[in-house]
């Protein structure tokens, strides 16, 4: 691996743990709607994807398209949950302290909902102007646009960025942008049920605490 210069954080299920929180929110609305979804289909069909995929996805298993309403619906019910429930991921602020390179973020939310999460989790210093959210591109992932666009932004080969990623979507984005990756497999996403399908890109590691982030890659660490 060539040595990195920059590092891109996805937001959900990486920076902050709220992949479980947004999971279960959509499951409860869409029950409302009398969509039989529960926790296993959104973990296969809707995790890293941005909310017009998640909805193409949800009209295919309802036989029906949603309300045009129901974007907003869920999306008020969900920063209600997070206004009361979001923390970031424990130990990525000892991560961020820590870097040597240069970092940013890059996630397939769009960018009110990204801007406020962080906010909420208390990481806003920590990110500034560095978010690149799917709305910024034409097609988020699997594609590699997100991740190209944060690599030429912040002014860094794509083979010199490393992504740090927990979705199978995220890792073929970032293997599709010609960059190593990483799959934090430590949200709480991962502890009620949510793995990585069979056949899915594979990242060059994976590790389930921030604690071990470093382990091996003390070059990544400011001395």
């Amino acid at each position: 691996m060539r040595p990195i210069s920059l590092v891109i954080f996805d937001c959900d299920g990486v920076l902050i743990d709220s992949e479980i929180v947004s999971a279960t929110v959509l499951v409860e609305q869409l029950q409302r709607e009398g969509v039989a979804a529960d926790l296993p289909f959104v973990f296969k069909n809707c995790l890293g994807r941005s909310f017009p995929a998640v909805v193409d996805s949800i009209a295919k298993l309802g036989g029906r398209p949603l309300p045009a309403d129901f974007e907003q619906r869920y999306r008020t019910v969900l920063l209600q949950r997070f206004e009361s429930s979001l923390r970031p991921m424990p130990g990525i602020v000892a991560v961020l302290d820590s870097l040597r390179v240069p970092y940013c973020v890059a996630t397939g939310s769009a960018t009110e909902r990204a801007t406020r999460s962080i906010a909420i989790a208390g990481l806003s210093d920590y990110v500034g102007d560095r978010l690149f959210t799917a709305s910024m591109v034409e097609h988020g992932k699997p594609a590699p646009d997100l991740f190209l666009l944060a690599a030429r932004t912040m002014k860094a080969p794509p083979a010199e960025c490393l992504v740090v990623e927990d979705s199978d979507l995220g890792v073929q984005a970032a293997r599709a942008a010609g960059m190593p990756v990483w799959r934090f497999n430590g949200g709480g996403h991962f502890a009620a049920g949510y793995s990585s399908a069979p056949g899915a890109a594979k990242p060059d590691r994976e590790f389930a605490d921030m604690a071990e982030f470093f382990n091996g890659h003390d070059e990544l660490r400011r001395r």
